[in-house]
């Protein structure tokens, strides 16, 4: 009891310390406005940065390189250093990559039965580069703008260029899965929806970019920036890590299944059987 009361007493002075530091912190002196942060948010129109001097970039496709880059060299160093060294008894990096792998694989086996390998190893490839990218952010990895300014990269999906992309690319590998199974029919089958990129798309980029707004917010305000930041950073970057990644590998998967599954054979028409000429 008297340890209960004594860790109540640490948390709530470290609670009184911190509201005394946003307090006396008081507002400092800020290069843009709320609504320029925000803007540039959104569009990233002022804090690009420079491409090995050959272009300016939205700092989202830095993060997107890096990101891929990262999960290239886990990918390598698990199949060259881990799978080797798999047991008939799991250890725990075993069991991880198994749940994982398995967790991707009975979705595509419940979505698409009749034809799962090919999107079972997308949805894998998809939800891994949504769940790690928008982790990324965490890192807070600074880079520098053309203008001189210090930036911290954001979430590849949180630029709308990057999330058309693999909303693009999920409804192409739809596509190819009707055009698998059917021919000509899986295209019709696709193309009927034709919201399918658009919502998928928006839906990646609504979701991450409103959590980055709200850090943005949160930050841009001196007397909110002590340990809340941390708080509802994480809060909505995990959150959105897990939910983004399920939507979209379930939506792809579940039309997967939808467009690809084989069209039932017409039945034959049987013939009638002509009655026997009288003779005359």
């Amino acid at each position: 009891m008297k340890q209960h009361k004594k860790g109540l007493a640490v948390w709530l002075a470290i609670v009184l310390l911190l509201l005394a530091g946003a307090l006396l912190a008081g507002p400092g002196e800020r290069v843009e406005t709320v609504q320029e942060t925000m803007r540039d948010a959104v569009l990233h129109d002022v804090n690009r940065i420079s491409l090995l001097g050959l272009k300016e970039v939205n700092p989202g496709l830095i993060s997107a390189f890096l990101v891929t880059a990262i999960l290239l060299l886990a990918a390598a160093l698990i199949r060259i250093f881990a799978v080797p060294r798999f047991r008939y008894i799991p250890g725990r990096l075993q069991l991880l990559l198994e749940q994982a792998v398995g967790l991707f694989d009975n979705m595509a086996r419940g979505s698409s039965p009749h034809r799962f390998r090919f999107v079972g190893a997308y949805i894998f490839a998809a939800g891994a580069f949504i769940f790690v990218g928008t982790l990324f952010e965490l890192l807070g990895i600074q880079a520098v703008t053309v203008a001189g300014r210090p930036i911290t990269l954001p979430a590849p999906l949180s630029d709308v260029n990057a999330a058309i992309a693999l909303g693009t690319l999920s409804y192409l590998v739809i596509l190819s899965g009707g055009i698998a199974a059917n021919g000509v029919k899986g295209v019709g089958k696709t193309l009927k929806e034709f919201s399918l990129p658009i919502s998928m798309s928006f839906r990646l980029f609504g979701a991450l970019l409103s959590g980055l707004l709200v850090t943005e917010l949160v930050y841009y305000y001196v007397n909110l920036s002590f340990v809340l930041p941390v708080v509802v950073g994480v809060l909505f970057t995990l959150l959105h890590a897990v939910i983004q990644t399920y939507v979209l590998t379930m939506l792809t998967s579940m039309y997967y299944g939808e467009v690809s599954e084989p069209s039932p054979p017409k039945p034959k028409k049987k013939k009638q059987a002509t009655a026997p000429a009288e003779h005359a």
